[in-house]
């Protein structure tokens, strides 16, 4: 099987509804996957490159988690896109840093039950 023949039901267990689509628990994931998708078709990474990265955070969890029940899959997925926009050069250490810190320091001051937003983003 040639990088380009993945699957991306081959990378890991995604979950999924009754009628097989993608199931997120929360916004941030269903963003995350859609953000892999869109950077592949504006050609920011090829889609073996994606393959590799996910796939690499995957194996990493099972081998320091045990078996992966599909309850920390978008946290892989997002570990795995940021390390791959880092590895590319597309996003800095520090623009990751300070944006999981802007984002902490929103979630902090977000009343319970309402949207976290970070200004200008959401």
């Amino acid at each position: 099987m040639k990088p380009h023949d993945l699957k991306l039901g081959q990378l890991g267990p995604l979950p999924r509804d009754a009628e097989g689509g993608p199931v997120f628990a929360e916004p941030w994931q269903a963003e995350a996957f859609a953000m892999v998708l869109r950077l592949h078709e504006a050609g920011a990474f090829a889609w073996s490159e994606w393959a590799e990265a996910l796939g690499g955070e995957l194996s990493a969890q099972r081998a320091d988690c045990g078996p992966n029940d599909g309850g920390a899959y978008y946290e892989r997925w997002l570990a795995a896109l940021q390390n791959l926009l880092a590895r590319k050069g597309l996003v800095t250490p520090e623009e990751l840093s300070a944006m999981r810190d802007a984002w902490a320091e929103a979630y902090a001051h977000t009343p319970h039950g309402q949207p976290v937003r970070l200004d200008g983003i959401g």
